[in-house]
């Protein structure tokens, strides 16, 4: 072999390894790669039939909360929307004393959803890419934290914001769910495969500490896995029934609690409970409108990252 040869070769080999093969097999493969999956008709008539399904409850109680109560307890119930949605919303919402209820839910679970996506990254950074005694212990009971089931904690719970002067107030919502094993497990796993190790110890080299490394490589990294965590929290938190019935009371509810109102007289006004349950399904379909393209963009953009 002459040395005049080698730089050719080489520059063919550095063509081959830096991912351009040629020759037929290469034009195929770009073809391949350039090529669009287009679903099947099945694939459509089932997502279809899905969107129908997914859709049916929420339809479901617009038409009962535009009828009366005595149409909607009719055999078959109606399918098509009556006259009376406004004048029922406006009862509910006076009944319920909906907008109270509403801003107290707000604020419980903006809080309740910040805190954990906060907490539950830095918990799970710790977890994924920190080396510490006790690690895989320490995850190991907050993990087992998910099995107890948390009607088991409710009298000594009660008891505790008692004793603090928080009951029938929102602090008494608020702190206890301030974070969640689900979420600390979540941004764990999320971490493990999409933060490498070799970002962190280069934080390391340049002479970064653990929070400066969390906040200048982790949070960038981690940023759809915590908006899906919030997205999640949040409607968790502003759903949740069972906690703030015991702990509050009529005078300062969350809507959960002030729906329980509607329901309180000797025959239920279905339509008007019903019609409750619309504005308090209402803000969360504005938060998902307004903010759902980012975070299922946010979603896929870390698929593909990962």
């Amino acid at each position: 072999m002459t040395t005049e040869s080698l730089p050719a070769r080489t520059g063919t080999a550095a063509r081959t390894s830096a991912g351009k093969p040629a020759g037929r097999g290469g034009r195929l493969l770009r073809q391949r790669a350039g090529r669009q999956h287009h679903a099947g008709p099945l694939a459509y008539v089932l997502l279809a039939v899905m969107a129908l399904l997914s859709i049916f409850p929420l339809y479901w109680t617009m038409v009962a909360a535009s009828t009366d109560n005595t149409r909607v307890s009719q055999t078959p119930p109606p399918f098509l929307p009556g006259p009376n949605l406004f004048s029922n919303l406006a009862r509910a919402w006076d009944e319920a004393a909906m907008g109270k209820a509403m801003i107290n839910s707000l604020i419980v679970a903006g809080v309740i959803a910040l805190s954990t996506v906060l907490f539950a990254t830095l918990a799970g950074f710790a977890f994924a890419k920190l080396r510490f005694k006790g690690r895989n212990a320490l995850l190991m009971l907050v993990i087992g934290t998910m099995m107890v089931p948390p009607q088991l904690g409710v009298v000594p719970l009660f008891m505790m914001m008692a004793e603090l002067g928080w009951s029938q107030q929102l602090p008494a919502v608020i702190f206890p769910t301030l974070v969640s094993a689900v979420g600390v497990f979540f941004m764990r796993q999320y971490l493990s495969e999409a933060l490498p190790d070799e970002l962190v110890e280069a934080g390391r080299v340049d002479g970064a500490h653990s929070l400066r490394i969390f906040w200048s490589i982790v949070l960038p990294v981690a940023r759809p896995a915590m908006a899906v965590l919030f997205m999640i929290t949040f409607v968790h938190a502003w759903n949740d029934f069972f906690w703030p019935f015991v702990v509050l009371d009529m005078t300062n509810p969350t809507v959960p609690v002030a729906l329980t109102q509607l329901s309180a007289g000797y025959v239920r006004d279905q339509s008007l409970i019903m019609a409750g349950a619309l504005l308090g399904t209402l803000p969360l379909l504005a938060m998902f409108i307004v903010f759902g393209r980012q975070i299922v963009s946010g979603i896929m953009a870390g698929a593909v990252k990962g």
